[in-house]
């Protein structure tokens, strides 16, 4: 079993002390375990946040780190990687909830040479009719941990996954992707190409926090931009990119980009109205990724 293990947690206007009390009730109970939490606080604008969770520096072996200037998703979890003093480096979202008393074991009890090892998400909590928890609920059928190892590379996320640090040091995440999403995408291709295999267990969090539909997609186009910048390297790694071509060979895509242009803003306002559909959301993902 792995005796050195960095829990490392990027957030931006989360609370998040009771994930870190429930990481440090199990890891304190892991007996000759030498472990550490660390907290990076990427540009919070939210005073009553920043101050809940300053607390997180009084508990047993942690460390709450405010900086001021919002530098990213790869950037902040780069920073918290160099931060780290152990052996192994294990990232987790600020907005996840550990679901399982043996999660951290489940971590240190893989192989030395499964170098990054990802848990997987799971959804939690009661039905809602909010769009985002519509999503990941339909989604979630596709991120099984057997499905999940039909393509290791490809459906991974940095919400939940362990890696050696020394690896981390070498291959950090790609920091010219400072927007929203795809920069989880863009590191299991780069793993993918220095020949490094993901590694998926069956070891997730409980996802329960849900943006207002507006909020999501807001994101979601964010995001879109992000894929557009970086469609050349993403192309094989995209479901979007994927769809919008089988439009082409199928000669959709025009049908598809004229619907979007002239309904978009009605499309839009139905989707944040919790009125639409996901294959609404579809379509209007991939009018606005042709349009982007």
């Amino acid at each position: 079993m792995k005796k050195s293990l960095s829990i490392l947690i990027p957030t931006r206007n989360d609370h998040c002390t009771e994930l870190v009390k429930s990481l440090v009730e199990q890891a304190s109970s892991i007996k000759n375990l030498d472990y550490e939490v660390i907290v990076a606080d990427d540009g919070s604008t939210e005073g009553a946040v920043i101050a809940g969770n300053r607390m997180i520096s009084n508990m047993s072996n942690c460390r709450y780190i405010i900086r001021r200037e919002n530098v990213g998703r790869a950037a902040i979890r780069n920073f918290l990687a160099q931060e780290a003093k152990n052996e192994w480096l294990l990232f987790i979202d600020s907005d996840m909830t550990i679901i399982n008393s043996h999660f951290l074991i489940q971590y240190l009890n893989t192989k030395n040479y499964e170098v990054v090892v990802y848990g997987g998400y799971k959804i939690i909590g009661e039905e809602m009719h909010n769009l985002r928890f519509q999503y990941e609920r339909a989604s979630e059928r596709m991120h099984t941990c057997r499905k999940r190892r039909e393509r290791p590379n490809l459906d991974f996320h940095t919400s939940n996954f362990m890696i050696l640090r020394s690896l981390m040091l070498e291959h950090p995440l790609d920091t010219n992707y400072r927007g929203y999403g795809y920069e989880d995408v863009a590191y299991g291709k780069q793993l993918k190409d220095a020949g490094i295999k993901i590694t998926h267990i069956n070891n997730s969090v409980g996802f329960s926090k849900f943006e207002r539909n507006c909020d999501f997609i807001a994101k979601t186009e964010e995001s879109l931009r992000t894929l557009k910048a970086h469609q050349k390297e993403l192309h094989d790694y995209s479901h979007i990119i994927l769809f919008t071509e089988r439009l082409r060979k199928y000669h959709m895509r025009g049908v598809i980009n004229s619907l979007y242009k002239k309904s978009h803003n009605k499309w839009r306002k139905r989707l944040c109205e919790g009125k639409g559909s996901l294959l609404l959301l579809k379509l209007y993902k991939a009018g606005y990724y042709i349009n982007s």
